[in-house]
């Protein structure tokens, strides 16, 4: 079995970021289920450990605050329209309090990232081609004893000089995030180059055949070009069973899926995987060897998996998994309440494993 190196995050705290006012997680293993409702906030928990990754990138907050569609509107001088990051939506209740920052990161508090929000203290007013902003928002990283800071207006206009400066501050943990929908080609192929002619490679196509055996043999990316389209790039997978290559999508989205996420993986090593609605394209049949395959790559590459789910067989396929392996799987439940409070329900390994063989609900 490959080392057993020390986790990232052994726990996690959360507080006052987005729609999460506080919650802790007693315990976080190689690999991590999250369960839990709709609404309930686990796909904010990834982005949270997004945010607490890069150290506070501020560019990566506005990323996800675009992908979130937390965005406000602006009118310059001239009456036109620019939209940007909402960055007050970053806190929870939109309360923009140096007195209760953002705080994420393990349950030590020494080691926790904290990020404020606060209007700058003297209103500014930004003319530009794009956007007008008035009463600018000053953005603080807090991690480790340093601090960075840098303006909205800044972090919207002038991306390329902020993110220079943060590569002087506390260098970022590598971290990938897939789901919840397939991979799509420019993505998985981007994942390939970063182990193309690696012994990675290979180790990628050998997790394939976790769940398909000795059925595949070789796996390539290939451009595709006619004369009335652009090259694109596919996967096409040589398979014991046929003569000619095939592509990829032929064998079904668990396949693309499970290759997907196999690449993730190679490319996480050293850091975080954080993968949303985990089950998405795999079938029940294979949960157990998908998983299986999931635990022993993160332990190889020595990467911390954490992964949402509303699946049952997901869970059970987890809980099997982790039963056959010595490798540190858990599995939570996210719990809250009608008053915002929220808690982590953590199901011990006797309980996953009496939950998945009596078919008890733990989502």
């Amino acid at each position: 079995m490959e080392r057993d190196t020390p986790l990232h995050l052994p726990d996690l705290h959360i507080s006052g970021f987005r729609g999460i006012q506080s919650l802790d997680v007693n315990r976080l293993g190689r690999v991590t289920l999250i369960a839990g409702k709709n609404g309930v906030g686990k796909t904010t928990l990834l982005d949270a450990v997004r945010v607490y990754a890069s150290r506070g990138n501020f560019n990566l907050i506005a990323d996800i605050l675009r992908a979130r569609e937390e965005l406000i509107a602006l009118v310059d001088e001239d009456g036109k329209e620019a939209v940007t990051p909402d960055f007050e939506s970053l806190i929870y209740g939109r309360s923009l309090s140096a007195e209760f920052p953002v705080a994420i990161g393990p349950k030590d508090v020494e080691k926790q990232l904290r990020i404020t929000v606060q209007p700058t203290p003297h209103p500014i007013a930004l003319f530009t081609d794009a956007s007008l902003f008035i009463d600018d928002i000053l953005i603080k990283s807090e991690f480790l004893g340093k601090t960075h800071e840098a303006l909205a207006s800044d972090i919207t206009l002038r991306p390329r000089s902020v993110r220079l400066q943060e590569y002087q501050f506390n260098p970022a943990i590598r971290c990938e995030a897939v789901g919840p929908g397939v991979i799509d080609n420019y993505k998985m192929a981007k994942f390939w180059d970063g182990i193309a002619l690696t012994d990675y490679e290979d180790k990628s196509v050998q997790a394939m055949r976790l769940i398909y055996g000795d059925e595949i043999e070789r796996l390539a990316f290939v451009g595709l070009e006619t004369r009335s389209s652009r090259s694109r790039l596919r996967a096409i997978v040589k398979t014991r069973s046929q003569k000619r290559p095939v592509p990829l999508l032929s064998l079904g989205d668990g396949a693309v899926r499970i290759f997907g996420v196999a690449l993730a993986l190679a490319n996480s090593r050293d850091g975080f995987l954080l993968l949303d609605e985990a089950e998405n394209g795999i079938h029940h049949s294979v949960q157990h060897a998908y998983w299986r395959m999931v635990l022993e790559t993160a332990q190889k590459y020595n990467v911390q998996v954490l992964a949402t789910t509303h699946s049952f067989d997901c869970v059970r396929g987890f809980a099997h998994a982790v039963e056959d392996s010595v490798i540190k799987g858990v599995l939570f439940r996210m719990e809250k309440y009608d008053d915002g409070h929220m808690r982590a329900v953590e199901y011990s390994d006797k309980a996953l494993r009496v939950a998945a063989n009596r078919g008890i609900e733990v989502r």
